[in-house]
């Protein structure tokens, strides 16, 4: 079977539509969990990959596509020309978002299920859509998957990882930065991202911006800060991000919370992903810019 990009489009929405991990639970009506994907693609000779490499991005520990492709593949020529990345985007939903909206210190249920559960459902797409393109002819890893991916330790980024979903899916065309270091993007900044890696003939999509924080209004126009004011844990400031005090709140404050209200295990807050300009898309300021 010949491969494009419309049928790899379609085999990631057609399995976030059926699959069974895709729901809620019983007690929320087994509604979807996430609303259909967004997906970008890259050439993995676009020089942003190895500027990703650079200290101030993700540092020179990120894998290279071809890098990574080899590590899965080590018996397989592959050419950097022959390689392609694909990226998707899962929106949360409208349900889900508001009841986060809706608190100040805690995340919802429905948001720390979508976080914890939810992944989960992320992490079987990348593993399917990896298989099911090697099995076709083409083959494919999906990086977070690798047992040698792993999280890394950054002077300049305090924390980094050998493959940044969001540098990734910025590379696909997908969203851009924001003050709180998420990505934004057509569909807001409350969701989740995922990629692979596939030896596939495929057109890179055009990035509609050239800037890696054009879509944040603080970066934008010098004004807006609510994610300031929703984080609970103090870590945001028109300085930007602070991940020490972040990574603290979501480990140390959460986990407990969520285990005794929601019984489930695991952490999660996006309190700046949601009650923001740019929960839901690209902020209406920015639109007319972008035509």
């Amino acid at each position: 079977m010949s491969i494009n990009k419309e049928v790899i489009r379609k085999m990631i929405v057609d399995f976030m539509a059926t699959s069974p991990l895709n729901h809620m639970g019983e007690a929320f009506g087994n509604e979807k969990m996430w609303g259909t994907p967004l997906v970008g693609f890259a050439a993995a000779g676009d020089p942003i990959f190895k500027r990703f490499k650079a200290a101030d991005a993700c540092g020179p520990g990120h894998w290279l596509p071809e890098e990574i492709f080899g590590k899965a593949f080590p018996a397989i020529s592959a050419k950097q020309d022959e390689l392609a990345i694909v990226s998707w985007v899962l929106p949360q939903t409208e349900e889900t978002k508001a009841s986060l909206r809706q608190e100040q210190e805690m995340p919802s249920e429905r948001w720390s299920r979508s976080r914890i559960l939810g992944e989960k459902v992320n992490e079987k797409l990348r593993d399917y859509i990896a298989a099911a393109l090697t099995t076709m002819g083409y083959e494919a890893v999906a990086p977070v998957s690798s047992p040698e991916w792993t999280r890394l330790d950054s002077n300049e980024r305090v924390y980094t990882s050998t493959w940044s979903e969001r540098h990734i899916a910025y590379a696909c065309g997908l969203g851009t930065f924001g003050l709180d270091d998420a990505l934004i993007t057509p569909v807001g900044k409350a969701m989740r991202l995922g990629s692979i890696v596939v030896k596939a003939p495929l057109e890179p999509d055009k990035r509609p911006y050239s800037d890696m924080h054009e879509y944040c209004l603080h970066f934008a126009i010098g004004k807006c800060n609510a994610c300031i004011s929703r984080c609970p844990a103090g870590a945001l400031s028109n300085q930007g991000h602070d991940k020490i005090k972040c990574r603290a709140y979501v480990h140390s404050a959460t986990p407990a919370y969520i285990k005794e209200h929601y019984n489930l295990s695991g952490y999660s807050c996006g309190f700046c992903q949601t009650k923001v300009p740019c929960e839901n898309g690209i902020p209406m300021l920015l639109r007319p810019k972008l035509i």
